[in-house]
């Protein structure tokens, strides 16, 4: 028989509006504060913590069963989490799956990273989506002692993610060199080893498997942070430059961003971007971000690429959109989100450069979108 400390709330979540969802915690017994967000996604939650989009966010999965396959060190996506923190209906259960390696409770605690299970994920869902994504603080305790007022009052004084340049804290700190091609079966990962163009890829928080989908896609990859200047770009020679996915609010990279961008643009090379990159670019172009409601967090969100009528199935990760309405003339829409119209795709109509808001190597489709990458390559060939 269960006794009364058993029974006791252990996690607590607190919204800045001073609602409060008890249940219980596991991972790192620690308090963070950040922005709710929610994600539709039935698979990938490994993929999902380890997202460097994440940064300065809290993930509430509408799925339940979260933790049912446990975590692997092939399926991170950077070097440790980077989501704040995750918000989950059912208590994660044993791990059934052979390339399970350890327990995703175990894996968070060990990460520094906090959950909170036994939620009523829908309710919380409906609320972000009625309210939009809400500032919120969440504490994990053994011993189930919490100050709910003083947890309010975090998330109350959380700065929120408009204005906040978060590239910066996820980018890597040097240059580097990445080879590494899709994982197969049974090989797993192998190497690249007839590259056919030299890509520079900026780091804006970029996932391992973009970097993958561009090595097999034929690419030697040059990694280079964030704050890489043109004159950092064009030193490599490149054939091509590819933007990667970040966090935080796309106008405020930009303030270093943009000029890069703008300098390589005057040498006429390919560009590719994805997520961030994809706003980078556009903001690079003329055009405008705006933050959105709740955003687009998930891996089943339909686009319709215009010129084609070819409706893919996507992941995405965002929330910020780029206003399709101040693209400037020569700059033209090419994908557009079916759930919401809202912008998923640019390019110029006179060059190879071209971006995308969703994620293409996320692979719900499965391979829905791997012709970009192909395109990209094209651009350099040609």
């Amino acid at each position: 028989m269960a006794s009364a400390a058993d029974a006791r709330p252990t996690a607590c979540l607190a919204l800045a509006d001073g609602s409060l969802f008890y249940g219980k915690g596991f991972g790192a017994a620690k308090e963070v504060s950040a922005e709710l967000c929610f994600n539709t996604a039935m698979t990938g939650y490994q993929e999902i913590m380890t997202d460097p989009s994440y940064a300065g966010q809290i993930v509430t999965f509408t799925f339940p069963h979260i933790g049912n396959v446990g975590v692997n060190p092939e399926d991170d996506e950077t070097a440790d989490p980077v989501a704040e923190g995750m918000v989950v209906k059912w208590d994660p259960t044993e791990p059934s799956n052979w390339r399970a390696t350890e327990r995703l409770g175990d894996w968070l605690a060990r990460r520094g990273r906090v959950a909170i299970g036994g939620i009523d994920t829908r309710r919380l869902t409906r609320a972000i989506r009625q309210q939009g994504a809400p500032h919120v603080a969440l504490a994990h305790d053994p011993d189930g002692k919490f100050d709910p007022a003083g947890l309010v009052k975090k998330a109350q004084a959380f700065a929120g993610l408009e204005g906040m340049d978060l590239a910066k804290t996820v980018t890597c700190a040097q240059s580097y060199r990445w080879d590494e091609m899709r994982w197969a079966w049974p090989e797993g990962y192998t190497r690249q080893k007839e590259a056919k163009h030299k890509v520079v890829a900026i780091d804006y928080g970029a996932k391992r498997n973009i970097l993958r989908c561009l090595a097999s896609a034929g690419c030697e990859v040059t990694v280079l942070p964030a704050s890489a200047t043109a004159e950092d770009v064009l030193s490599h020679k490149p054939d091509g430059v590819f933007l990667s996915n970040g966090p935080g609010d796309p106008a405020a990279t930009g303030a270093y961003a943009v000029p890069m961008i703008r300098g390589v643009l005057e040498k006429d090379l390919p560009i590719f971007g994805i997520c961030l990159g994809h706003q980078m670019l556009a903001l690079a172009l003329g055009g405008k971000t705006i933050k959105m409601n709740h955003g687009h967090h998930g891996a089943n969100h339909p686009v319709k690429e215009i010129e084609t009528g070819k409706v893919e199935i996507t992941s995405m990760n965002h929330g910020f959109a780029v206003d399709v309405e101040t693209l400037p003339k020569g700059v033209e829409e090419t994908h557009v989100s079916l759930f919401d119209g809202s912008n998923c795709g640019i390019r110029m109509k006179d060059r190879p450069v071209f971006s995308v808001q969703h994620h293409p190597e996320a692979s719900p489709g499965p391979q829905d979108s791997f012709y970009l990458f192909e395109r990209f390559a094209a651009s350099m060939a040609g």
